[in-house]
């Protein structure tokens, strides 16, 4: 698929200024950039549907955890003392 892109003077100059300091071409610092700017909208979008989803479970079971029970589940990882995940709860 083929597409221009239009960008103004100072952010040209300023793209091929990094492509050079990079030695890459502009046209693959824009792809570049483009291709991460797509996946951290693509996970935020995610993370997004995900809080959705649980924001609904938890309005129609009221499980849960609390944040204390959370941090200290979180707290055990990596330690000789890991925990398992704990049971949500009403």
């Amino acid at each position: 698929m083929a597409t221009s892109l239009k960008i103004d003077d100072t952010l040209k100059g300023r793209v091929q200024h990094l492509a050079g300091q990079r030695r890459r071409t502009p046209h693959w610092i824009m792809l570049e950039a483009i291709r991460q700017y797509v996946e951290r909208e693509e996970a935020r979008e995610s993370f997004r549907q995900e809080a959705l989803a649980s924001w609904s479970a938890y309005r129609e079971t009221g499980q849960h955890l609390t944040g204390q029970e959370a941090r200290a589940w979180l707290n055990t990882w990596g330690t000789d003392d890991e925990k398992a995940v704990p049971e949500c709860h009403e």
